[in-house]
């Protein structure tokens, strides 16, 4: 069964310069339980796509068609209050860059126990005490002294860890990784990857895993899609795609993977 059904997504952005097809007829499927990766260059569609389905696209791009079939109902389709109900709890996203997506006027423990009021009728005391174990579950280290410092306070892999915890206390049933480790330094993406192996074999969700590295798609993911220009070029299961490419373009881009290992 699919949690996620996208059928002929079309995002596009008007300038005077004419119109740009960022998400150009786009569809693709997430079975309940899998992990689905897209895989591209940069400027490929892959954070828009996350963006579309998440109906958080700005002007000048706009949404021109398709659907995203969530739990039965296409989320593309609904109100700005029914869709607000939806983001954060039963959809929730894990940006590239912690620094810019945490507010730096308010401490981590706030944003992480207010993305729990916001969907759940607790108390904040109940609140303050499911942030707490969310924090000590992606292993942050003091999260007592955590709770209460800034963003500006972590160190940039501390700041994702929270970012995390902050997208798991309402129990998501799909979460959408948006290239999680790209702005973090080796070590860090290394210990980063390793909670997210550790939230994927825990199998409470189904998870788009938007990245252009195709060593941690290997690692992660159940199928993938590769995109160009706002499409889906190829797609398949993992084995496939590394071992059998059909396409020019992925047998480039994993060459380019090969060549900077």
């Amino acid at each position: 069964m699919n949690i996620l059904q996208v059928n002929n997504l079309k995002t596009y952005f008007y300038s005077r310069h004419g119109i740009t097809r960022a998400v150009d007829d786009l569809t693709f499927k997430i079975k309940k339980g899998m992990v689905f990766g897209l895989v591209g260059e940069s400027g490929s569609g892959k954070t828009l796509t996350a963006l579309s389905i998440m109906g958080l696209v700005s002007l000048p791009g706009k949404i021109m068609g398709g659907q995203a079939i969530f739990d039965g109902a296409d989320l593309l389709a609904m109100d700005d209050d029914r869709l607000r109900g939806i983001r954060g709890c039963q959809i929730s996203i894990v940006f590239q860059e912690p620094s810019t997506a945490l507010n730096p006027v308010f401490t981590i423990g706030y944003q992480v126990q207010e993305a729990i009021l916001a969907h759940q009728d607790i108390g904040k005391k109940k609140a303050k005490e499911l942030a707490m174990e969310y924090l000590k579950k992606v292993h942050i280290a003091k999260p007592d002294r955590v709770f209460d410092n800034y963003p500006h306070q972590l160190s940039g892999g501390a700041k994702q860890r929270a970012m995390i915890a902050a997208s798991l206390v309402n129990s998501p049933d799909l979460l959408i990784l948006d290239e999680p480790t790209t702005a973090l330094d080796v070590t860090t993406q290394a210990r980063i990857l390793e909670l997210l192996e550790e939230i994927i074999e825990s199998g409470n969700c189904s998870i788009l895993f938007i990245t252009h590295d195709f060593d941690i798609i290997a690692r992660m993911c159940d199928e993938v899609g590769v995109m160009r220009s706002g499409k889906i070029v190829e797609m398949g299961s993992i084995g496939q795609i590394l071992n059998n490419p059909k396409e020019s373009y992925t047998v480039s881009l994993l060459e380019s993977a090969k060549a900077l290992a």
